[in-house]
């Protein structure tokens, strides 16, 4: 047992010891040592070229910035030990996983900021309040105006169309659940000029009732992979065959269901809303 203390106190003295010859000759905000544990925060940290100590497992790529730095798991279940050695001044999550996640961080002793990424306008806000943090207003401000003026354009194109109805379905493997505006892909749809067809509550997400859903009278139904895409697109299209009363959804009859796919679409704000934005105003407007 002392030999082990005496191994971990060693490990943790070099640790330190390279943690302070890094950090020489670094100006303040280059000495910060960040855990980005999503994806949508590496891609912003880069665009703020800003570098990390500890990225997100993943199946996406990341920056080549990211390249040699070390993996931290799962952003739903990221390893709080491998987090831990990593010696981090800020431990970066996102205000969706909140809920899941502070326990486990605070009973690891791991300090952690959770950033609203829950729409695309709290996306601009964070960005913005990233730069001004770590001294990157200008980068900051040059990614904000990119988005804003994507969404300037987007609503100067649909104004001009009526609003479809739009019925989102979050699709998990072997269940689904109905994405209300609150969510993030049901904010990429009210930016994008549609209505969603689903209204009154505060969730972002609320469970599936078909006869619910059948009410609502949807022009268009967007089923959104989240995990294991072919599985859950796969499930999907069971679903929509063997449960008959989707045959009888306006949106069915008329071939105007369509799949999203990550990483262009996902459950929380990221950097490729600009894209998003463009294939789903290819979606809702169809001439």
């Amino acid at each position: 047992m002392l030999l082990f203390f005496i191994a971990g106190c060693a490990g943790g003295q070099t640790a330190v010891e390279e943690k302070e010859a890094k950090d020489e000759g670094q100006t303040e905000e280059e000495k910060v040592r960040i855990v980005a544990t999503t994806t949508a925060i590496a891609e912003v940290m880069n665009e703020l070229e800003l570098d990390l100590v500890g990225i997100p497992t993943t199946s996406f790529p990341l920056p080549e910035r990211y390249q040699d730095v070390v993996e931290v798991g799962n952003p739903m279940k990221p390893d709080m030990e491998v987090i831990k050695t990593l010696n981090a001044d800020k431990v970066l999550s996102v205000t969706t996983l909140e809920y899941d996640l502070k326990d486990s961080f605070v009973n690891a002793g791991i300090e952690t900021e959770f950033l609203n990424f829950q729409s695309v306008e709290s996306m601009i806000t964070t960005i913005k309040e990233l730069g001004g943090t770590y001294h990157r207003e200008a980068q900051a401000e040059a990614l904000s105006q990119n988005v804003e003026s994507k969404i300037e354009e987007v609503q100067e194109k649909t104004a001009q169309y009526q609003s479809p109805k739009v019925l989102i379905l979050l699709g998990i493997p072997g269940s689904y659940l109905v994405a209300t505006e609150n969510s993030y892909v049901g904010n990429l749809v009210k930016v994008a000029g549609g209505e969603n067809a689903i209204t009154g509550f505060n969730e972002e997400y609320i469970s599936a009732n078909t006869e619910y859903l059948h009410e609502a009278d949807a022009d268009v139904i967007l089923r959104l992979s989240h995990g294991m895409p072919d599985e859950v697109v796969e499930m999907f299209n069971s679903e929509f065959k063997d449960n008959n009363i989707w045959q009888h959804f306006n949106a069915v009859k008329n071939n105007r269901v369509y799949d999203l796919r990550e990483p262009l679409f996902a459950t929380t704000a990221n950097l490729n809303v600009t894209n998003a934005l463009d294939e789903l105003v290819d979606i809702l407007y169809v001439d």
